[in-house]
Parts: C-alpha cells; sequence; structure tokens
C-alpha cells in the first residue's frame, strides 16, 4: 500500500490551487464543500469561478458554503506557499506544476498534480458522497479509470437515503450509546437500524416516521421481531434492466422466493448467502400454489427475515402482485413495491418493435391470454380495432384462438404480428408474420413460451429496427423450408 488513506478536517485550512480551468474548477468545488479556505493563483478562471470571485484579484473574498474563496495572483510565486496546508497544482504548464511540487516538498506541503502520481505527495480519490458518510476509491494513481468505475458501481448500490440515515444516527448517537452500553447489543441495534423499517422509511422519503421507528426500536429493542418483504420486479431477464432499487433489495435479502421466469443471471447479483426457493408456475407443469407462496412470505417475514419477493416483468401487471400486497397487508407485515420493465415494453425494445409509433398506432392494450375459458370475456371489439398495437403475455397456447377472434371482429387479415421469444436475453428469437398465419404458425413454427406477441402495423417495423440478438425470422421463409 503506496497511500495511507486519511480523511482530513479541512475547515477553515488554508489551501493553495494553483490554475483556473475546468480541472482547478473540480478540485476548488469539492474544497469550498469541506469548508476550506481556497486561495487561487491563475491568469484567467472558468466562467464559475468569476461568478464566484465579480471583481479583482486580491480584493474580495466569496463564502461559498462552508469554504471561502480568494483569487489572490495571476502567476504563482513560492512565498504564496507560507501557511498553507496543501496545495494542488491544475495547470496545463507541466514546467509550472513541476515547480509547485518542488517548491511544496522543500517547505514539507502536502502537494497533488493533478494526474501526475509521481510529482504528487497525496492523490485525490473518487468519491461516493452520501455525507456525512463519505466512501474514497483509489487506485494509487496507476488507473484513475477503474477507480471512477468503482464508484460508479458503488453509486448505483448505495441509496441516497444513508447520508440521512447517517445523520439521523449521528443527532442519536449518545442517546443509544446510555440505553444500550453493552457493545454487542448496540451492534445488533444499529443492524436493525440499517436493516429494517428505520431504513425503509427514509428510502421513502419519510423522516419523522423514521425517527418514530428508531425512537420505537430504541426504548423496545426486542419487541419487533417482524421482518418485510420486498415485491420486485425483475424484468424481463436481461440483468442490466434492473433498477437500482431492485439491485439494493437483492443484496439486502435473507430469503428470494422467485418466478420461473427470472433469469438465473439476475438471481446471480443477489446476496451470496441468501436463501433462495423457486415458486414459479407453468402451465401443464408442476407449479407452486399461489396460497403456499403466501405463506412462505409470511412465515419467513414473522421469523424477522428480509424476503425478496421476485417477479419476472413488473409485479404489477399480470404479476398477481396486488394480491400478494393484500395478504401481506392484512396480516400485519411492512412491505414495499421495486417495479420492473414489464415485458411489452422490453420486449418490444429489444426487438425494435416501438409500441407506438405516430403513423401507425396511437394507442396501446396490453392483454393477458392465459385466461382458459375466460377468454371470451375479453372485449374483442376493441382489441380488433385498427391503428393500435395490442400486446398479448402468455399468449402461446392460444395464437389461433387470438387469431380467430381478432379476425371475427373485423382486424385486417394482413395486420402484422410480431412473437418475441426470450425477449432481452441472449437466446432471443423474433418471427415475423401477418395474423392470418398464427394458427399456422403455432402449429408448425416452433414456439416456445415465454413469448410476447405483439399485434399491430409496427410489429413490421422490426425487420428494419432491430438491433439486438439475430435478425427476425419472416414465416413466409419458415413456411417455405417446412
Amino acid at each position: 500500500m503506496r497511500y495511507f488513506p486519511l480523511f482530513a478536517d479541512l475547515r477553515g485550512q488554508r489551501v493553495l490551487v494553483v490554475g483556473g480551468g475546468e480541472v482547478a474548477e473540480r478540485k476548488v468545488r469539492l474544497l469550498l464543500e469541506a469548508g476550506a479556505r481556497v486561495e487561487l493563483v491563475a491568469p484567467e478562471l472558468t466562467e464559475w469561478l468569476r461568478q464566484r470571485l465579480p471583481v479583482a484579484i486580491g480584493v474580495v473574498r466569496r463564502r461559498d458554503g462552508e469554504g471561502t474563496l480568494d483569487w489572490i495572483a495571476p502567476a504563482f510565486d513560492p512565498a504564496q506557499l507560507a501557511g498553507t496546508t496543501l496545495v494542488v497544482a491544475a495547470t496545463s504548464d507541466l514546467a509550472v506544476n513541476a515547480r509547485v511540487a518542488a517548491t511544496a516538498r522543500e517547505l514539507r506541503v502536502l502537494v497533488n498534480v493533478v494526474d501526475d502520481a509521481e510529482l504528487s505527495s497525496f492523490i485525490v480519490p473518487a468519491i461516493v458522497d452520501r455525507s456525512p458518510l463519505v466512501i474514497a476509491i483509489s487506485s494509487g494513481g496507476v488507473a484513475p479509470v477503474l477507480a471512477r468505475h468503482v464508484r460508479e458501481r458503488l453509486e448505483s448500490l448505495l441509496d441516497e437515503s444513508l447520508g440521512t440515515l447517517a445523520g439521523l444516527l449521528q443527532r442519536w448517537r449518545e442517546r443509544i450509546k446510555l440505553a444500550l452500553p453493552d457493545l454487542a447489543a448496540r451492534r445488533r441495534f444499529y443492524t436493525a437500524v440499517v436493516r429494517g423499517p428505520v431504513a425503509a422509511r427514509l428510502r421513502r422519503r419519510q423522516a419523522d416516521a423514521a425517527e418514530q421507528a428508531l425512537e420505537q426500536l430504541l426504548d423496545q429493542p426486542q419487541c419487533d421481531a417482524r421482518g418485510s418483504v420486498v415485491l420486485v420486479g425483475a424484468g424481463p431477464g436481461d440483468p442490466g434492466l434492473l433498477t437500482l432499487n431492485a439491485l439494493r433489495a437483492l443484496q439486502d435479502a435473507d430469503v428470494i422466493l422467485h418466478d420461473r421466469l427470472v433469469s438465473d443471471e439476475v438471481l446471480a447479483l443477489a446476496r451470496r448467502d441468501a436463501q433462495k426457493i423457486a415458486v414459479g408456475k407453468a402451465a401443464r407443469a408442476q407449479s407452486v400454489p399461489q396460497e403456499r407462496i403466501h405463506q412462505l412470505m409470511l412465515e419467513h417475514a414473522r421469523v424477522g427475515r428480509r424476503v425478496v419477493r421476485l417477479k419476472g416483468g413488473d409485479p404489477f401487471v399480470f404479476g398477481r402482485g396486488g394480491e400478494e400486497l393484500e395478504f401481506l397487508a392484512a396480516h400485519g407485515i411492512p412491505f414495499e413495491v421495486v417495479p420492473g420493465i414489464t415485458a411489452a415494453l422490453a420486449c418490444g425494445a429489444y426487438a425494435g418493435v416501438p409500441l407506438t409509433h405516430r403513423d401507425h398506432s396511437q394507442s396501446l392494450r396490453l392483454v393477458t391470454a392465459h385466461c382458459g375459458e375466460s377468454i371470451d370475456t375479453l372485449d374483442w371489439v376493441a382489441l380488433a380495432q385498427e391503428r393500435q398495437t395490442v400486446a398479448f403475455y402468455m399468449g402461446v397456447a392460444g395464437l389461433a384462438t387470438i387469431r380467430d377472434r381478432l379476425l371475427r371482429h373485423g382486424r385486417d387479415a394482413a395486420t402484422p404480428v410480431a412473437i418475441i421469444e426470450n425477449g432481452s436475453r441472449p437466446d432471443q428469437r423474433v418471427t415475423l408474420a401477418t395474423l392470418d398465419a398464427l394458427e399456422e404458425l403455432a402449429a408448425c413454427g416452433g414456439i416456445q413460451s415465454p413469448a410476447l406477441l405483439v399485434v399491430g402495423e409496427v410489429a413490421a417495423l422490426a425487420g428494419r429496427l432491430h438491433w439486438f440478438g439475430n435478425a427476425p425470422r419472416l414465416w413466409e421463409t419458415l413456411r417455405k423450408v417446412a
């Protein structure tokens, strides 16, 4: 370890910045946020810096947050280093930067030369700021792009509410120490705060409720042993389509109850030691009854576990999410909902099928074809209207029935259709046909679930707009082969 990690208190400390360009500006912004007395040396300044110094050199001091800013000279002079805590050289002149570094080392002043680790006695890390929680990442100056990449990953994992949580715990710190003098007990308490209802309410922007929950937990730390359930939409398969909140929930879960359509790549993002329980349903195959899923959520939450109910797509779009929340609410189990990208949106995008289009479709209907004998309860007159897009979920087994009903109610037989199998996944397959070919396609096309059927003029655009995976199959070509 070449560099010793250190967080410096710069409040009221004199810091010299040599340079007035965009790089210097970025350093000044950070220093002012830290409360430093920043003194600038540069012949020219960026507009942002000038706005904070609207008059001449050496005349004005501008307070910005806790820090102050002076423009003291146009050129570097070694005498400017007297009394400084540290100095930043951020000019485009390599000779000036080297001179600043040499002078600083001679005077035993910490110096950072931007983009030159060899001339620097300290380096500025990549920062994840959730103040008062701050995380610094450094590659020792050898791979700054990698450090920035790690920072971006952490930014996605660490909720903005963590700063608020840290501030809350800071205000309550002394009271917590008095109430829980035993160190082990305090650790258990802080774990319950971070993983329980206090943090959850802050994520929902319920600051007052979070503070009340903290007080209740401190007064009766052993009373609330309930866990919670987060209903999470996993999207159609591509793990890159997970929301940040979904990723956080997966990494915080003790138990994950997941559907059949949740991809292995998504499950791999969960906490390694989380218990994963498959509760999928499949047509004409062994399935877990919905009542059993309800009981599993209840059993695990009642013993204090953090449960993620992980569903393909979006839990509120043909995902029975409402039923599951009603059950949890009836049994007093705390819950949250993390939406996912529903199949129609994701599969359409990955297949090059815009679900609406000014020239072809002014409305979109989402329909489940998993209705059994009740399929005739659908409003087929409305579904057969022109200049709209209809996306049928779970329609593989009923392609012939869908064709017959739409034709019977007036939809043109030549209406383009697209069948998107395994949308957004590496094995995605798109088949383009017309409405009248659906029955024959169902019999000979080898269509496999999960698949989404898109009916409407926009389906034909996939032939020109596809960008992911293999080009769409054309039914005319398949028919000739068959």
